[in-house]
């Protein structure tokens, strides 16, 4: 078996096709299972040889974190402190893992709307336009530039495709498919945010990322140059074809293996032309940032909030607020609409998968936020009408 181990070791180290590696890693992780290893001996040796875990804050980068005020004894730390977990909550989270009944996977398709291609054999014309890829991703046009936000088109949120979870649905337009994205926000480097696919396929077309301070180590090791990357600390600002982008606090941690925890900061994003702002929320608790941000650069003519993966327990909610939260949220910040996002696409909570939406749906009721509920991959224009219709409830639910 030991010799097995190697050889499998061997093949995952020398392999340079990414599906082919995925196989390796996979059968990998199976031996390391039969000898009882798995959850210590796989990943520590997928963290050293398998690239999607990342990289690491090289030496002599380490003084640019120091100065950052959230950088405290080798680790970011949140203005307000996390509540430790306790014996008690971890419990909890066992049960309500294993034990739960919740619906959290669609009972049928989620519809998605294709995305042409032919959208983008033109530039964009003024205006604000986005489209929801599913999560957190989502496609702007602002005022003739291309943006994303923490853009995920794997089929797996995990650093090893085949495991972890899995999306709901296909995104609207194939990966291979995108086009040249002008700037890509990244809020924190957790899998389900920052997917090395991904930011391969975007880093090829030529796209500018802006990150969190430290998350350049990771697209450092994924093969992006530094000229193509811009690390920002909280209140820090880049332009880009006319458009300021800073980076936001917010309340929430970091960390893609065992070890690296809070190494990288973690953000929100505001981005302003010379027409328009938006805000968004990256993963989040609830505080008073939002005030700040909404005094500092709103009001807001679209805000992209989370709303989903909260609870149960307040270790959760400080760093995962929920959907009426969410809508106080967008009210702090002077937002005119909101488009509610991290929900209906992947299972990372021990909620009801359409839960997250249904409870911001009628808290945007009761405080009269304009809350837009669009398909994966339709299109919502500011200031423009827009119809939402409860496309969630599908069929086998009635």
């Amino acid at each position: 078996m030991v010799v097995e181990v190697l050889t499998v070791l061997a093949e995952a180290v020398a392999c340079n096709d990414v599906k082919a590696k995925d196989a390796v890693v996979r059968r990998l992780l199976t031996i390391l299972a039969a000898l009882g290893l798995a959850t210590v001996g796989g990943v520590v040796v997928a963290l050293k040889f398998w690239p999607s875990f990342g990289g690491s804050v090289s030496a002599e980068r380490v003084s640019q974190l120091r100065a950052s005020p959230q950088y405290r004894d080798g680790r970011f730390e949140n203005v307000i402190p996390q509540t430790p977990r306790t014996t008690a909550m971890m419990w909890d989270y066992a049960k309500w893992q294993y034990m739960g009944t919740e619906l959290r996977r669609p009972p049928a398709p989620i519809p998605v709307v294709p995305v042409a291609t032919a959208t983008f054999n033109v530039a964009p014309a003024p205006g604000l336009r986005a489209i929801w890829f599913g999560h957190a991703t989502v496609y702007l046009e602002v005022d003739g530039v291309r943006v994303m936000v923490d853009p995920i088109l794997s089929e797996y949120a995990s650093p090893v495709a085949g495991i972890g979870p899995k999306r709901f649905h296909a995104p609207p337009l194939a990966l291979a498919a995108l086009p040249r994205i002008d700037a890509v926000m990244i809020s924190h480097d957790h899998y389900d945010h920052l997917d090395m696919r991904t930011i391969q396929q975007l880093q090829a077309t030529g796209s500018h990322f802006f990150v969190p301070l430290g998350v350049g180590a990771h697209l450092v090791r994924w093969g992006v140059p530094q000229s193509q990357y811009t690390e920002l600390d909280w209140w820090q600002s880049a332009t880009v074809k006319g458009l300021q982008i800073t980076s936001t606090p917010v309340r929430h941690y970091s960390g893609r293996g065992l070890r690296d925890g809070n190494a990288t900061l973690w953000s929100s994003w505001v981005i302003v032309s010379a027409g328009h702002r938006i805000f968004y929320s990256g993963d989040t608790g609830f505080s008073g940032h939002f005030q700040t941000i909404g005094e500092r650069f709103g009001p807001f003519d679209l805000s992209l909030i989370k709303i989903g993966a909260y609870g149960p327990g307040q270790t959760w909610i400080d760093i995962h607020m929920d959907p009426e939260d969410a809508i106080k949220a967008h009210l702090m910040l002077k937002a005119k609409r909101m488009l509610p996002v991290h929900w209906g696409t992947f299972n990372l909570a021990f909620h009801a998968w359409d839960e997250p939406i249904e409870r911001a749906v009628k808290a945007a009721r009761a405080s009269g936020v304009d809350l837009v509920t669009p398909r994966v991959g339709e299109v919502v224009t500011a200031n423009a009408p827009f119809v939402s219709y409860s496309w969630w409830i599908l069929p086998r639910n009635r």
